[in-house]
């Protein structure tokens, strides 16, 4: 017996002893009949978009990703769909109208993350499938689980739908950015376009393609994320005044300052001093406390998950400051952070090469809590650092964007909950996501609507080397390519209720 074959009878032991309770004219056989015969077609067509690279950081892959998009939306059965030009990379805008009561959202981005390929043990681009133990056959690529594989999985529904002859349950408006991976600079644009905004506007909620499954199994439904601004902080010798005004030997820093000494002082005023904590009183004095109800999500999520998995998953011993377990799911959600993403500065070339270099620059990313936004702090970034004798820093914010807070009681979210349980898996749920992702064109006004991620499947590595989704699972407790694509199509019909 194939592993393929193996991995369908093991998804079929866990997802189809407890079927969705759909009305009896809701027979979805044949659609999951379609799913099993273009499986291969449609693992190719997600191997052939992680080989469609979009990057936005190296602008890499424009506009062709975006065009790559709309085909993919197009052979979806799309009717329309576009490119929306901004003052950075395009989105993407898309309708389809199936005469259904309802209309939803769709969120796509279809840029992915840097990647070095010496980092990785399979070619980045190539989205080979490999063996992976306790899982089954995995595809290793950038993309392949932020958020490619989950979006592909997304599209194979509306595919086996269309080859089924089922007519969908609802309606889309569909938008996508190409910038999802630099803070989503200029992703308003395309959402507050007029007639964007007015097509979404018609939509009960929006949601996002999501491998939600932990290595257990459990499903983690996040009622919003954390806000975010990505920032450049930048020293050198011409604008502080002090310091080269180009690299020179090092015995001279007997007698000249160094800007990246310089840069070193002024981000330890930025932090508490094991670095954990912001020390900027723009991000600590209006920080809103999780409430009773959140507090009691996190305490239920604590006997639940399991700190071992998270701990294993990021290759990771122990907690900041030695925390519970409690302690650290509470801190990923109501806990805003200053994070050094990366330091450049003079030589780090082979060997020794004594200089005193004339400038270093530092990436920064500031997480948010609600209450907190974007351009406040940034203000408040700068602020402190006016405050310490540090006002000539150069300070650059090259994206970012709000935090994002969806009621549990969204017609969104309850559908969520309704297809999971439907497979008797208990969702935990958290206050918020400790990551990112620029669903606040979505919640804020003007739109105000439910937002959330959605999806069976799992996979690993966003934003690292061998990042990987599961296309064949061998573990009863997670979802292979198939069984998250039904979980799509039950959404779908959850969806349209």
């Amino acid at each position: 017996m194939s592993l393929r074959s193996l991995s369908a009878l093991a998804a079929l032991a866990t997802f189809a002893a407890t079927p969705i309770a759909f009305p009896a004219e809701t027979d979805l056989s044949e659609i999951k009949a379609q799913v099993t015969k273009q499986h291969d077609e449609a693992v190719k067509r997600l191997q052939d978009w992680i080989g469609q690279v979009s990057i936005a950081a190296e602008n890499r892959g424009y506009p062709e990703g975006a065009d790559y998009m709309i085909q993919l939306l197009k052979d979806a059965g799309f009717q329309r769909a576009e490119r929306v030009e901004t003052d950075g990379k395009p989105g993407v805008f898309a309708t389809l109208d199936a005469g259904a009561p309802k209309t939803v959202g769709l969120y796509f981005m279809y840029d992915v993350k840097q990647f070095d390929p010496k980092e990785w043990s399979s070619p980045p681009t190539e989205a080979k499938i490999i063996d992976k133990p306790d899982l089954g056959r995995i595809m290793i690529g950038r993309g392949a689980v932020n958020q490619k594989g989950p979006e592909a999985t997304f599209l194979e529904a509306l595919h086996a739908m269309n080859a089924a002859d089922r007519k969908l349950p609802v309606n889309f408006v569909f938008v996508a950015e190409g910038e999802e991976e630099i803070g989503s600079p200029h992703f308003g644009q395309v959402v507050h376009k007029p007639e964007i905004e007015a097509a979404l506007k018609k939509c009960s909620g929006i949601f996002m393609p999501f491998a939600s499954q932990d290595l257990s199994g459990v499903v983690t439904i996040s009622l919003g994320a954390k806000g975010v601004v990505e920032v450049e902080l930048t020293s050198n010798g011409e604008k502080w005044g002090r310091g080269p005004l180009k690299d020179i030997h090092s015995s001279n820093k007997a007698r000249v300052d160094s800007p990246v000494w310089h840069l070193v002082q002024a981000l330890n005023t930025l932090v508490s001093a094991d670095g954990n904590d912001p020390a900027i009183p723009g991000l600590t004095t209006n920080v809103r406390p999780l409430s009773p109800f959140e507090k009691g999500l996190v305490e239920t999520a604590a006997t639940r998950l399991s700190e071992a998995d998270a701990k294993k998953s990021m290759g990771v011993q122990k907690w900041v400051r030695d925390v519970s377990w409690k302690q650290a799911l509470e801190r990923m959600s109501d806990v805003p952070t200053i994070n050094i993403e990366g330091i450049i500065g003079g030589y780090t070339g082979p060997g020794g090469k004594t200089i005193l270099p004339h400038q270093a620059i530092a990436k920064l990313d500031l997480r948010l809590v609600p209450n907190q936004t974007a351009q406040g702090a940034l203000a408040a970034l700068k602020a402190q650092l006016g405050k310490h004798g540090y006002g000539d820093i150069d300070v650059n914010m090259t994206g970012g964007y709000d935090p994002t807070t969806t009621p549990p009681d969204s017609p969104i979210v309850k559908a969520e909950e309704a297809v999971y349980k439907g497979h008797g898996i208990d969702p935990v749920i958290l206050p918020r996501l400790g990551g990112s992702w620029p669903g606040y064109v979505f919640t804020n006004p003007p739109l105000k609507l439910g937002a959330g991620h959605f999806g069976l499947g799992h996979g690993n590595g966003a934003h690292a080397p061998d990042e990987y989704y599961v296309i064949e699972s061998t573990n009863p407790k997670i979802a292979g390519f198939d069984d998250a694509v039904m979980s799509y199509v039950e959404y779908l019909y959850e969806l349209g209720k």
